[in-house]
């Protein structure tokens, strides 16, 4: 053996045990579904809180300001949609976290055509179909919280 490939091993096989030694387990352990869930939840729902804040703030009147807002919040539903797919979660949970994605990304796409509105008025008749949009998410939030094991969603 070439006593710097020799050497190269030995280094590795130090950084391997030291690894070990140091997380007590040669793999981390799977993360908890509940838990990673609950953190791009909550990272979400501090955004759209901050937004949806702004908005009834604003009434509406400031058109520029509620377009921003209106696309962050579409933004931050395609965020959380796209992290709520790279989960890992138990199986019996994919039909109700498929109609969480397909009710968030619809909700998301009406979000971002209010946003697109000319006036504060236009803007304003959007807001029944914006409430209604939030009814199938907010189903889809209890009912995989509850296969979860969490407890149901906080109402503000």
């Amino acid at each position: 053996m070439n006593i710097r490939v020799g050497l190269s091993l030995a280094v590795v096989v130090a950084a391997a045990v030291a690894g070990l030694l140091v997380s007590g387990s040669a793999a981390a352990p799977p993360p908890d579904p509940a838990a990673a869930y609950v953190a791009i939840a909550d990272a979400g729902n501090a955004r759209l809180d901050r937004d949806f804040d702004a908005l009834e703030d604003s009434g509406g009147t400031n058109l520029a300001a509620a377009q921003a807002d209106l696309l962050d919040v579409a933004a931050t539903e395609h965020r959380f949609d796209h992290d709520l797919s790279a989960l890992t979660l138990p199986p019996e949970t994919a039909s109700t976290v498929h109609f969480l994605f397909v009710a968030n990304e619809s909700r998301a796409e009406l979000s971002a055509e209010a946003a697109r509105s000319t006036t504060p008025a236009q803007l304003q008749a959007y807001q029944r179909q914006l409430d209604a949009a939030n009814a199938p998410v907010e189903q889809a939030v209890t009912d995989l919280r509850h296969e979860l094991g969490l407890p149901p969603p906080e109402t503000s």
